[in-house]
């Protein structure tokens, strides 16, 4: 990810300062590493590594920094656009997403779980929401557990989850810790159904490995479902 946000800079001719998460920083000073040792001049790619607050949050509204890429949460993502536009610096911003699979009634079901919880929870844009035509209604749905890097995520997600029942929401797979793992922070992947376009679980970003299944009858319902955010 943070390749993502430095190669177009270098490319651009520009120097960069990458600040990643406080919970993930090894894989950027690695990069840094790799950069190093092709032949990148001191100086034109910098790792800051620290909290948000103390390093994040300097470096968005510094002067000299001329323009601010962030990939995160929504909220914090606000609160780097109100820094930034102290300045007037443009921002690029990559936050929450709630993005869906649609599987019509002649897709191989089969291959589509599988694309549904590929890198599920891990990225914004992975799918958090399966839109499934009511062919498929009774088929089972099959998934594999998935660890989460902190603990204070993993509380979120199940707290995620709990909320879903109580709003009438169904756990038809997973929705806790797995009882054979004793240590480290790992979610059963948890399927979701009965869900309504008004429930928390279906409006907002989980990060983790959850997904809510909605069933459809045509093309224009499951369009209508998707774009209901």
């Amino acid at each position: 990810m943070g390749a993502w946000k430095v190669a177009p800079a270098l490319a651009a001719g520009c120097t960069a300062i990458l600040k990643p998460s406080e919970l993930a920083s090894v894989t950027c000073l690695e990069l840094a590493d790799v950069c190093r040792e092709v032949g990148l001049p001191p100086g034109v790619l910098n790792i800051l590594t620290g909290f948000g607050t103390e390093a994040g949050a300097p470096l968005a509204s510094h002067p000299h920094v001329d323009k601010v890429a962030f990939t995160g949460s929504s909220a914090t993502g606000s609160k780097i656009m109100a820094s930034a536009a102290q300045m007037i610096k443009p921002v690029s911003m990559e936050l929450g997403g709630k993005s869906p699979i649609i599987v019509f009634e002649d897709v191989d079901l089969d291959k589509a779980l599988f694309g549904c919880f590929w890198t599920n929870g891990q990225i914004c844009s992975a799918t958090s929401r399966l839109l499934v035509h009511a062919k498929h209604e009774k088929k089972p749905l099959i998934a594999t557990i998935q660890t989460i890097k902190q603990c204070g995520q993993i509380l979120k997600v199940l707290e995620f989850i709990a909320t879903a029942k109580r709003e009438g929401a169904t756990i038809l797979s997973g929705g806790d810790r797995p009882k054979h793992l004793t240590t480290g922070f790992f979610v059963e992947p948890t399927i979701i159904t009965d869900v309504t376009t008004s429930m928390q679980i279906w409006r907002e970003e989980v990060f983790g490995p959850v997904l809510c299944v909605k069933t459809f009858g045509t093309e224009d319902e499951a369009i209508d479902i998707s774009n209901d955010l």
